[in-house]
């Protein structure tokens, strides 16, 4: 699904050296978009306070509207790296203040913005860092509308709103998953099991394509959550991944994280080729995908 970019950017008044990605793209009809290398911005939500909005000055481009902190990309710089860096920028947001969510892009083959939607996991004031900004402010989503919003912004809400209230988490059977590659596993099942787990973060890091989880906007980071077993529990969790230690069946316990995630709104997928765990999680309300689904998608 294409969505529409919450704000082009543009020039802020220079601070320092002139990053070569702070530069006009010209379009075939002559529009101007800012950032050489695109552009992003942060949609940043807090589960008490809301989503986290600029009130921009009135010189600025659209002045006096409301949008989300953001502008030109760096070169060779990812879009989420782009969000965050310019959300520090902007309005103060914190390093590992935000877990991803999701990525929303809206290219024109020229040109592109993305929006990261990210999770507030350690809550912030936001402050006023440059001059673009006239107030910052954390509003509930249902108010966002009442807003004078950018254009640009006005036109993606409306597709990005039904997106805050999507959560998915993956829950991986870690001893079906390893026992579906013959590479010696049985020698060393917990080393076979830290291996797939270090997949896993990586891929935590970078996301899934959103048709993997059938779902609309570009890149998703779902929560992720490796269920161990046996003489697997010893494993060590890494970045990015939830590790649950079965104390007795794997199945069990398996089932279990599935109704305590759909108890609390994610939407769950549970990754195995057992078919009787299978049919049991679908039971539970999850979907299911096959070891081959996630192997796949590993680095």
């Amino acid at each position: 699904m294409t969505i529409e970019p919450p704000d082009f950017g543009e020039p802020r008044r220079p601070h320092g050296p002139r990053d070569p990605g702070d530069a006009w793209v010209v379009a075939p009809d002559g529009s101007r978009y800012w950032g050489r290398f695109g552009a992003s911005g942060l949609l940043a939500i807090d589960p008490v306070l809301g989503v986290l909005l600029q009130h921009r000055v009135a010189w600025s481009h659209f002045g006096d509207t409301w949008a989300l902190p953001g502008g030109a990309r760096h070169e060779g710089e990812s879009a989420t790296d782009g969000a965050l860096r310019e959300a520090a920028e902007e309005a103060g947001v914190p390093d590992a203040a935000i877990r991803p969510r999701l990525l929303s892009v809206f290219d024109l083959g020229y040109w592109s913005y993305t929006t990261l939607v990210g999770d507030v996991v350690t809550p912030f004031e936001p402050e006023i860092t440059d001059p673009e900004s006239r107030e910052l402010a954390w509003l509930p989503a249902d108010d966002v509308a009442s807003k004078p919003l950018h254009p640009g912004f006005a036109s993606s809400w409306e597709a990005l709103r039904p997106l805050l209230d999507v959560r998915p988490a993956i829950v991986v059977d870690v001893a079906n998953v390893v026992g579906s590659v013959p590479d010696g596993w049985w020698r060393d099942r917990a080393g076979a099991a830290s291996r797939l787990l270090t997949r896993l973060s990586t891929l935590a890091g970078s996301g899934i394509p959103a048709e993997a989880v059938e779902l609309p906007g570009h890149t998703w980071f779902p929560e992720w959550v490796g269920v161990v077993e046996g003489r697997a529990r010893s494993v060590e969790a890494p970045a990015g991944v939830d590790v649950v230690r079965a104390e007795a069946s794997g199945d069990d316990a398996i089932v279990r994280e599935v109704e305590r995630l759909a108890a609390t709104g994610r939407a769950v997928t549970v990754v195995t080729s057992d078919r009787e765990l299978a049919s049991r999680v679908t039971d539970a309300s999850a979907a299911v995908r096959g070891t081959r689904w996630l192997l796949d998608l590993l680095p």
